[in-house]
């Protein structure tokens, strides 16, 4: 095929255009190929668009079967590991599971974000003879990178009349490196539970109520700012709760507390029991509202399987910001005979090796839930306008 030139074109003014496609000739197959390029581009930004709204999906208000659904969906389309972020947004309203115990959450990357702490409520309440710690769990996380914001989780399980235990789990963790952001854990015994040994969790402005070994498991898991409620041991208020029961084994913290609040109903409590192996726990800058409730030797000295208990507390204050740190308080850990005791104040030339960098120093979750609140919001404001 040949290309002619186009004649020239002379106006009256004198003024004349002349068009010549030989130069366009000469560059055919290279225009077309940048068409097609330009064409690819379009087509990709359009499938990216399509890929960001679907990773949303909106739950139904109030409705438990949608909420399940949509986990269910979020658990398939994140069955790789490479999968995107995809936000499970759910608006305020009691999404009651009746009985339905240990739902699962086992895909990549996958966030649960409510509309209010305060309003968006999953609950279960498992009959008392299903009582346990490996039985009731509201949610099963076996996913890694899950995120959850805005929400209640509560298990009704009834806890006043399960005998001598009442063990209904709200969070149960099999997964790895979970993040929490304003989520309220609602129960009684073993209500947030970290089952894996080598794992890393982050908490951050959340709220965990409970009696016995409430905040219990293996792993590392850091507590930034959060609300910690004893509830009664028996309704009378009589009693003894204990807050913290770790079985640390193979990792180096365990359990750390930093700014967080501890809030007491009626009943005593300890701070903490060491459940088996290795435990680990670290209360620094905590602000107790009643520390009268507090019992004097503030960890418990009768370990459950272990007389192994390296536990600690620094600059504790009262409601006031008094501060009510003894200077020297060395416990006597016992179990069937044997003694272990160490000094339970941490010196402040130790502080440092608490700190959520060195705690988890291949793993930046505050920086990661800063990123992540900030796109939860927008999505939120979207969903909810």
């Amino acid at each position: 095929m040949t290309f002619r030139p186009l004649p020239v074109i002379v106006f009256r003014k004198g003024l004349f255009i002349s068009a010549f496609f030989s130069t366009f000739a000469a560059n055919y197959y290279k225009i077309m190929k940048l068409t097609k390029t330009i064409l690819s581009l379009v087509l990709l930004v359009v499938a990216m668009q399509v890929m960001a709204r679907e990773s949303r999906i909106i739950v139904k208000a109030g409705d438990a079967g949608s909420l399940l659904s949509a986990i269910g969906q979020a658990n398939q389309q994140n069955a790789d590991p490479q999968s995107e972020r995809v936000f499970i947004i759910i608006p305020d309203g009691l999404y009651d599971l009746g009985e339905r115990a240990l739902t699962p959450i086992q895909g990549y990357n996958i966030a649960l974000v409510g509309q209010s702490m305060e309003k968006t409520i999953i609950k279960n309440a498992p009959p008392v003879e299903k009582e346990g710690i490996g039985t009731t769990a509201t949610l099963l996380n076996r996913g890694k990178g899950t995120y959850v914001q805005d929400l209640t989780l509560q298990n009704a399980l009834d806890y006043y009349h399960a005998g001598s235990a009442g063990r209904a789990v709200c969070w149960q963790d099999k997964g790895d490196r979970t993040i929490f952001k304003r989520v309220r854990m609602l129960s009684y015994q073993d209500t947030y539970y970290s089952h894996s040994e080598e794992c890393q969790h982050y908490f951050e402005d959340s709220e965990i109520h409970g009696t016995v070994d409430f905040i219990c498991g293996a792993g590392d898991v850091f507590f930034n700012r959060c609300l910690i409620v004893t509830e009664d041991h028996n309704p009378d208020g009589t009693g003894l709760d204990i807050i913290v029961a770790p079985r640390t084994s193979t990792t180096c913290w365990g359990y750390v507390f930093k700014g967080c609040t501890i809030r007491s109903k009626r009943s005593d409590y300890y701070l903490a029991r060491g459940w088996h192996t290795l435990p680990r726990c670290t209360w620094i800058d905590t602000r107790i509202e009643n520390p009268e409730k507090l019992c004097k030797e503030r960890f418990d000295p009768r370990g459950m399987r272990t007389v192994e208990s390296l536990f600690y507390e620094y600059n504790t204050t009262d409601a006031q910001g008094r501060g009510i740190t003894p200077q020297s308080n060395v416990v006597t850990f016992t179990l069937k005979g044997q003694q272990r005791s160490h000094e339970t104040i941490l010196p402040k030339e130790e502080l440092w090796r608490f700190s959520v960098e060195q705690m988890f120093s291949n793993w930046r979750p505050e920086k990661i839930t800063k990123k992540l609140s900030q796109q939860a919001e927008k999505l939120k404001k979207e969903a909810f306008r």
